[in-house]
């Protein structure tokens, strides 16, 4: 016997002035389901939650939640009013003897119950609605970025604790490992269209590109329509003493129906640009340490880094890595111990306090102003790598709209602040880049290009980051925080460095409880890690990926070829004639590179592996 859903909503709708947000939504929750529910920030999936909770009535439709059953919400931004301390938040819906969960969770989230609201940070204040939803235990539970502002450690533990539940959740989180290990089906928000695949977030990437290359198609299948029957609207009725009125109402809901089409939100158009190149030596820290009080966060640590290198630093949070970046370029001076910086470095930093943005500046004083100086916006251009460009034209390259740029930073959601920090630091030339934090509140599409800029940038990267698949998407070389005043130094991302650690070895969080240390940093430099015969984790991510990127670029070669292929376009048109004649060449030369890396690639895996020819 089918059991009854746990949620269910029918043709739900939501406006917020202009385009419906959502449109026509239908969404059954079923005992069990475990949903990532994705789309690009502004596309209404913490909408849509809200409305899943019963926090926001829609404009049309029912939403239907079974009798009995539980539903548990955490919001990005808990109100806790009234509330003298975090504990007593979390505690707040418990039954008398059910403390003990709330104990297990906040000592798995790594948070204080006893810190007094008012002091409590934004992630204490996440940390803790978390916490009261699990030691609720509601039957469907609706997380909004559960992990942001959890260290890894803690991330880990909440993946372990969900995985054995026996709840139903839904989840938001731009972490691409966390919804991979967790999901069973995947909701997709688009547009004001959810769509649902019952498969995990792991074929999520493959399934969106085929959806757009179907819409694709379908719109240069409709504009030839369009563009045949429009020729014969002004070509074939000069014929005829009777116009064929059908055909031309025809051709008006054709066009009719191509203006309604909503197009997708592009790429934010960023970009990062090189300074002239910094001295080999780029970074040189001996025997640095740092305490304060009784607390020692890094003791008699040294490191060398070279010209192009890409470190993450990674550990729980408390352990010690913004301090150690800060030392590391020359903000803050170690208690003893030396840092040299080496010669002709121009610094780029990404805050993860945001420590740069002013919530009562608009957009556009942001971006015109010099925060540094002290200098507000009163101009209309700002300076990006060297050149003039008009604030709002810059504004659209990130996303945002013309509305928004007189708008308060105050008014932009997390990731769009994200997105404004971002604008600010690729204005400017660098040669090395300072990222602290910045995958939260990021979306896919945001990080997946964010990811392939720092692969092309010329210069050094110091990250601190816990995401994982980000860390092994970038970073070359990983400093673990221990958490007991030790860093050690190993070769790769985070795939890398749990590798090196073996099986069974303690983590950096269980070494930050007392555990044995595994190894002593002297034992892997990173310059000193064997070549290995297969390949990386990121040269897998990229084998994995190259099949999508050689049928795209094939698709678009497909479709030069046909608009090329027009006789009278030379003649009507030589401009775009020339250009798309460039295009074409441009991309048969990057698909014949695609396809030679495909091979290269897939040869080294199977050599790794084993198979033919492997030695």
């Amino acid at each position: 016997m089918a059991r009854a859903p746990l949620l269910q909503l029918s043709d739900i709708s939501l406006t917020f002035g202009g385009a419906p947000l959502l449109d026509g939504i239908d969404l059954v929750v079923q005992p069990g389901d475990r949903l990532a529910l994705v789309g690009r920030n502004g596309s209404g999936k913490s909408t849509l939650m809200k409305l899943m909770a019963g926090l926001v009535e829609p404009d049309r439709g029912a939403r239907v939640p079974s009798p009995g059953v539980s539903i548990g919400y955490m919001a990005q931004h808990p109100d806790m009013a009234g509330f003298a301390t975090l504990g007593d938040f979390a505690a707040a819906a418990l039954a008398p003897g059910q403390e003990y969960r709330l104990a297990q969770a906040a000592e798995g989230l790594g948070f204080d119950p006893d810190t007094a609201v008012a002091t409590a940070s934004g992630g204490e204040r996440r940390r803790a609605a978390l916490a009261r939803l699990l030691a609720e235990e509601p039957g469907l539970m609706l997380l909004d970025e559960p992990t942001n502002h959890l260290d890894i450690q803690a991330i880990t533990w909440l993946e372990n604790r969900l995985a054995q539940s026996r709840a139903a959740f839904v989840l938001i989180s731009h972490d691409r490992a966390f919804l991979s290990a967790l999901s069973r089906a995947t909701l997709w928000l688009d547009r004001g269209v959810l769509r649902r695949q019952d498969r995990g977030f792991e074929a999520f990437e493959a399934w969106r590109d085929k959806v757009w290359a179907e819409e694709d198609l379908a719109r240069h299948k409709l504009d030839r329509k369009i563009r045949a029957e429009a020729r014969w609207a002004v070509e074939g009725i000069s014929a005829r003493r009777k116009r064929n009125q059908g055909r031309l109402r025809a051709l008006e809901a054709l066009r009719a129906e191509r203006a309604a089409a909503i197009r997708r939100q592009g790429r934010a158009a960023m970009a990062l640009e090189s300074a002239p190149k910094s001295g080999r030596k780029v970074i040189e820290a001996k025997g640095i340490s740092k305490a304060y009080g009784e607390r020692v966060l890094l003791r008699d640590f040294s490191v060398t880094i070279r010209r192009g290198d890409r470190v993450a630093l990674v550990g729980p949070n408390g352990a010690g890595k913004t301090t150690l970046l800060n030392m590391l370029i020359g903000r803050e001076a170690p208690d003893s111990g030396e840092v040299r910086l080496g010669t002709g470095i121009e610094l780029a930093l990404f805050d993860q306090n945001r420590a740069a943005l002013d919530p009562e500046a608009s957009l556009w004083e942001t971006l015109t102003g010099d925060a540094e100086l002290g200098v507000s916006g009163k101009g209309d251009q700002v300076m990006v790598r060297g050149s003039p460009r008009h604030v709002v034209g810059y504004l659209k390259d990130f996303l945002f709209t013309e509305a928004q740029a007189r708008a308060p930073v105050r008014s932009l959601s997390g990731g769009e602040k994200a997105r404004l920090l971002l604008a600010m630091l690729m204005a400017r030339r660098s040669n090395l880049l300072v990222l602290d934090e910045p995958t939260n509140d990021l979306d896919m599409e945001t990080l997946d290009l964010l990811q392939e800029l720092l692969g092309e940038y010329d210069g050094t990267v110091l990250l601190v980051s816990h995401d994982r698949d980000f860390i092994d998407r970038v970073a070359a070389t990983t400093i673990a925080m221990e958490g007991d005043g030790r860093a050690t130094i190993y070769a790769g991302g985070w795939s890398d460095y749990l590798a090196q650690l073996g099986a069974g070895a303690p983590t950096v969080g269980e070494r930050a409880e007392g555990r044995p240390r595994h190894r002593k940093q002297e034992e892997k430099p990173p310059r000193e890690k064997p070549a290995r015969v297969g390949l990386s984790f990121v040269e897998k991510h990229r084998l994995e990926n190259l099949p999508d990127e050689i049928a795209r670029l094939e698709a678009e070669i497909a479709r030069l070829e046909d608009f090329l292929s027009d006789p009278e376009l030379f003649t009507t048109a030589p401009g775009k004639f020339e250009k798309a004649s460039a295009a074409l060449v441009e991309r048969q030369a990057k698909l014949a590179a695609a396809e030679e890396e495909w091979l290269e690639l897939a040869a080294r895996d199977e050599a790794g592996r084993g198979g033919p020819g492997a030695g």
